[in-house]
């Protein structure tokens, strides 16, 4: 369940953003009532998303959206209408396309799967995320990986910081548009850190890093200057300053981009049209605000001699741009990726009942063996060995081809119900079954637990 940029209009989703510790909370919240076994929330600027294990559909619908509510601050009954749900296979085709950029503001852009990545290892680290959780979020990321890998998704569109400098360089290209220009970016998160970046290597002559933290900015500004660190051009100079300095420095920059974790506004329109009183005409400010809530002051709009590009109008340039071919191999791609998880997701739900027969088999074999001993005491041992091979190979004979068989069947769309009929044709201990359920999923956390998500396995940027 959740809003995004497509449901919900960018006032709304201001409104519900979360913080980290909102997000931690509605986590444990979401664990506290009865219908969720399950939780993890995906929160970006422009989407706000709990992935939850419920075991009634409804009253885990009213519990979720109850709990949505409450830790956005925004009233149900205004939220209810931005909300959207899907459930099993529908669900896990929108994380699968969220994973590829496909429901993203600018299609194909990439930071979502790092997004991804910080969300699982949030609910792994709050113990969140169960056996379920952590194999949909870890294979939304390896189809995301596939996505950008094996098609030219990247081409449908770029990431956001790259299309609000695009926005904001107009008919130029941005390396011509950006070349001698100063440059002020407000925080030091990781989209901060990605627009500096991208503004060095497009041939800015200084970047200024303003944080609340000033050693996380003097960090970046010295990755930034490190001879050949972000590709600047010779003569490019890095510096940090603190928040308080913004002002004087806003008044000495061509270009600000901020992205910071702030809760009001960073920069006014006040503070934007002192800044920019005094410039000579045709040198405007220019803004891009990848904030969410927002840093920059709606009402910059309308200061003459600044122009700001801020998540609202990304989304109305974004929603005309061409849909590339490549973006239809994804849909195929995702759409095969949601089949294979649920053909295995029901597969491995007949798993259990399928070790308890074997079990049992096995137990049969024991016992029949202990009792041929007692008939024939004088049995030598090889021949006992022998004869309990025999008997074992033609028990796992007779349960190959149904075993095999009902694990295919389980796979397929509506097989949950051949765990049931297996058990009942063979008249399986019910606590037997879900005693080898529990072991395996003990065995699953302790993995997810070990194994975590590899950072060299998926290196993306991230917001």
């Amino acid at each position: 369940m959740g809003l995004s940029h497509r449901s919900a209009p960018v006032s709304i989703l201001e409104r519900a953003a979360l913080s980290a510790d909102a997000q931690a909370k509605l986590l444990q919240d979401a664990l506290a009532v009865e219908p969720v076994a399950e939780a993890s929330v995906l929160a970006t600027c422009n989407r706000i998303e709990l992935y939850a294990d419920v075991d009634k559909f409804h009253a885990g619908v009213a519990e979720v959206s109850t709990l949505l509510a409450r830790h956005s601050g925004v009233g149900l009954d205004e939220l209810t209408p931005y909300l959207y749900v899907h459930y099993e296979d529908r669900a896990v085709h929108h994380l699968f396309s969220v994973a590829c950029g496909l429901d993203s503001m600018v299609v194909g852009e990439g930071q979502i799967l790092g997004q991804i990545k910080d969300s699982l290892a949030t609910a792994q680290r709050l113990h969140t995320a169960g056996r379920l959780l952590n194999d949909l979020f870890q294979q939304s990321l390896r189809v995301g990986k596939r996505a950008h890998s094996e098609t030219g998704i990247d081409r449908a569109g770029q990431s956001l910081v790259t299309f609000g400098l695009e926005q904001l360089a107009g008919d130029e290209q941005v390396a011509d548009w950006a070349a001698k220009k100063r440059a002020l970016i407000i925080g030091a998160g990781s989209m901060s850190s990605l627009a500096a970046a991208t503004l060095a290597r497009a041939g800015v002559q200084e970047v200024v890093v303003a944080n609340r933290t000033l050693e996380r900015a003097e960090r970046l500004a010295e990755i930034l200057a490190q001879p050949g660190g972000a590709g600047a051009a010779e003569g490019f100079a890095a510096r940090a300053v603190p928040m308080a300095s913004v002002g004087g420095e806003l008044a000495r920059a061509d270009i600000a981009v901020s992205c910071t974790g702030a809760t009001g506004l960073v920069l006014t329109a006040e503070a934007v049209a002192a800044a920019v009183a005094g410039r000579t005409e045709g040198d405007p400010l220019t803004l891009l605000d990848l904030a969410m809530p927002r840093d920059v002051d709606a009402a910059v709009h309308r200061v003459a001699g600044a122009r700001l590009v801020d998540i609202e109008s990304l989304a109305e340039a974004s929603a005309d741009a061409p849909m590339a071919a490549d973006v239809e191999a994804v849909r195929t791609l995702v759409s095969e990726e949601v089949a294979a998880f649920g053909a295995a997701q029901r597969a491995a739900h007949i798993t259990p009942t399928v070790v308890a027969l074997r079990t049992m088999a096995a137990d049969v074999v024991a016992g029949e063996m202990g009792r041929l001993r007692g008939r024939l005491p004088d049995l030598g041992e090889r021949e006992q060995a022998e004869i309990t091979q025999t008997v074992r190979r033609v028990v796992d004979k007779l349960l190959h081809a149904p075993t095999v068989r009902v694990k295919q069947l389980a796979g397929e769309p509506g097989g949950a119900g051949y765990a049931d009929a297996l058990r009942t044709l063979f008249d399986l201990d019910p606590q037997t079954v879900a005693a080898v359920s529990r072991a395996d999923q003990g065995a699953r956390g302790d993995s997810a637990a070990s194994t975590r998500i590899h950072t060299d396995d998926l290196n993306r940027d991230r917001s």
